[in-house]
């Protein structure tokens, strides 16, 4: 990534002036203290035309180049609240150079009386860490998806349409960089029909760049003693999405991650399973990332994915067993890989730690012989727990999805007799290996059964090695078989054996403790695809899926149902289309079975 700042810092104000914080890095002020709030409510809010913009919108979206310390998101989130009584508001903001929580909180204090706008953005503070950072605000009805980089890569990247634009960079004779032809061209080709776009300067350059890009340009009075600033509208009418009935066949992590996704995006959907589909069979689940050094784009993607899913599983009440996976050296690679995974700049300061044999039994408390990668922001959490809160109260629908009819503009939903199960405009594949019978192409089945122990003492936090073991809270679940191309659910002693010689040769002394008391088991078939990754997005008109997950879907599952969501809704993604176009279902890499 082009431009980015240097690996997850951020940039301290200057305090030592009395007009108003000041970035060391531009020379400029962020705003004036005295009035700078009512500056971002008359050149930004009344710049592009809101409240009145939105009044009859269900959903709007509003782009800003320049974050900074959160001020017109904050006195954008007071003026929504006060003027609507429903609909969703979408923000997407850039920031090349992060300011600090403790900053933004000193800055955001001037102002009481969007106090508390400003105190749901420093309790949600994003990481300073290069990438697109999504943040939940769920008691303003929006959501604020923060691209940390380069202006010009984060619109590219970016898949929505604003309808207003705040362009509140730093003045273009100081950060020339911020108002380039690259990120006009990204900013007008992000645009929705009827967009407008508001900015303080009036700079030639700008004027005529936004002109030239189609964009009807007027120059406004100025606030305080700036002369004049920029009001433009390019042409046309708002596209309106209304959606309809969504049906999500599958209510397993995919599948609930996907009704928890809809109903925040305002949809209403109706989950179809067995009812012994509705349950997880396992009483833990590690969410840890695919480590990779030799793809970016494929680690940042996992990076997102393991960021979200804490922050969402963290919301879940008792979710989480434990914080914290320990990845063991298991292989004469292992070290040096390591060694580069925890040097890359996708993870925040301290997200992955190398640590020592002594370290990592500690961290454990098992003997372990070898060091590690201590993962902290990667988690053990409990199925049951999550797919409780996320299918709690959404419409369900008992029955196995056999087969799908195309009726006029809809989807029939129909089961092994033939009966109907729902009717729906968009339908989605969530049901794992299940979605392979339902015409999704590209899947392997993959078996896998793990056991579980009660302990008077388990692991401390989760470990993996190629196997692994998970605190359940009340002992160990550790595992998992991993034969393809097996869709056999029966449960094999041989497959008990396999585990716990796995586990005898890492952990050893768990491995003791675990076979002098009963084991239960369970067996479950994956989905997994050929090249590894997850499946998510557009098979054809009103059909979707989300999976593909393997042995990754508490990891990827919260972020992708986001991004399908999205895509149903008409709503922006949280994904970079780089990472969209690598999960998507007609990527070449996909194959057929």
């Amino acid at each position: 990534m082009a431009d980015e700042p240097d690996n997850s810092l951020n940039w301290p104000l200057d305090w030592s002036e009395t007009g108003g914080p000041r970035s060391p890095r531009f020379g400029d002020v962020y705003y004036s203290l005295e009035d700078g709030l009512a500056e971002s409510r008359t050149v930004f809010l009344a710049g592009c035309g809101l409240p009145d913009a939105w009044s009859d919108r269900k959903r709007f979206t509003v782009a800003e180049l320049g974050f900074g310390t959160g001020l017109n998101i904050a006195a954008l989130l007071h003026l929504w609240r006060q003027s609507r009584a429903g609909g969703r508001l979408h923000i997407f903001s850039i920031e090349g150079f992060p300011v600090s929580r403790l900053d933004a909180a000193r800055a955001l204090s001037a102002w009481p009386e969007i106090a508390e706008a400003a105190q749901a953005l420093l309790d949600r503070w994003p990481p300073a860490t290069p990438g697109f950072h999504r943040i939940d605000l769920p008691d303003w009805n929006a959501t604020l998806d923060l691209a940390v980089g380069d202006a010009a890569w984060a619109l590219d990247q970016w898949s929505g349409a604003a309808d207003a634009w705040f362009l509140d960079g730093f003045s273009p004779a100081l950060n020339p960089g911020m108002w380039s032809d690259a990120v006009l061209d990204g900013m007008a080709a992000r645009s929705a029909p009827g967009a407008r776009v508001a900015t303080f300067t009036v700079a030639g350059t700008v004027r005529r760049g936004l002109a030239e890009r189609g964009f009807q340009v007027d120059k406004r009075p100025g606030h305080g003693r700036k002369r004049e600033r920029l009001e433009a509208v390019l042409p046309g009418e708002p596209p309106r999405h209304d959606g309809g009935r969504v049906a999500v066949i599958g209510a397993g992590i995919a599948g609930a991650s996907l009704a928890r996704a809809l109903r925040a995006q305002g949809a209403d959907p109706v989950v179809i399973a067995d009812d012994t589909a509705m349950a997880s069979g396992f009483p833990a689940a590690l969410a840890t990332p695919r480590l990779d050094v030799g793809d970016e784009d494929l680690a940042r993607l996992f990076a997102q994915a393991l960021e979200r899913a804490g922050q969402l599983y963290g919301e879940a009440p008792d979710a989480i067993v434990a914080r914290g996976v320990l990845r063991l050296e298991h292989g004469p690679r292992d070290s040096g890989r390591f060694d580069k995974v925890a040097g890359q700049a996708v993870w925040a300061p301290g997200a992955m730690t190398r640590v020592s044999a002594a370290e990592a039994s500690g961290a454990l408390g098992e003997t372990v012989t070898g060091g590690g990668l201590m993962m902290q922001g990667a988690l053990t959490v409990r199925p049951a727990a999550v797919l409780d809160a996320w299918l709690a109260g959404v419409r369900r629908v008992a029955g196995r999805a056999a087969r799908l009819e195309r009726r006029g503009a809809a989807w029939r939903v129909l089961d092994d007799a033939g009966d109907e199960l729902a009717e729906a405009e968009t339908v989605v594949l969530a049901a794992g290996w299940g979605a392979a019978a339902l015409g999704m192409a590209g899947l392997q089945a993959v078996r896998g059964q793990a056991g579980w122990a009660d302990l008077d003492a388990g692991p401390a936090v989760g470990a993996a090695w190629g196997g692994y073991a998970a605190p359940t809270g009340e002992g160990v679940l550790f595992g998992a078989t991993h034969d393809r191309d097996d869709t056999d659910e029966a449960l094999r002693d041989a497959d008990d054996l396999r585990n716990l010689e796995a586990l005898k040769a890492v952990l050893p002394d768990l491995a003791v403790r675990v076979a002098s008391v009963q084991v239960h088991r369970h067996a479950a078939i994956r989905a997994a695809t050929r090249d590894r990754l997850p499946v998510a997005g557009r098979l054809e008109e009103g059909l979707f899926i989300l999976g593909g997950l393997g042995s990754r879907g508490f990891t990827a599952a919260p972020l992708l149902a986001d991004h399908v969501a999205s895509l149903i809704t008409g709503a922006p993604s949280p994904l970079p289309r780089a990472a969209a176009r690598r999960v998507a279902p007609d990527r070449e890499s996909l194959g057929k079975r």
